[in-house]
């Protein structure tokens, strides 16, 4: 059954996540300050606010994923 292939994919691509992020620590900082800066006190996180950090951390995982599949 292919439903086992699908968790094996998963699981490795969990596996890989840690060295996927090393690599993006930069990107995932600013990300992480601009959510923070975003949500003090009771403040809700908006829809886009963080858009452009979002997109330059979620960048470097697909560019580092790719480096390492090859």
């Amino acid at each position: 059954m292919s439903g086992s292939n699908v968790w094996s994919r998963s699981r490795e691509k969990m596996r890989l996540f840690p060295e996927l992020f090393a690599q993006c620590a930069g990107e995932a900082t600013v990300y992480g300050k601009c959510v923070a800066a975003t949500t003090t006190g009771r403040q809700e996180l908006q829809k886009d606010t963080c858009a452009k950090e979002f997109k330059a951390l979620k960048s470097c995982f697909a560019n580092a994923a790719k480096k390492k599949a090859k």
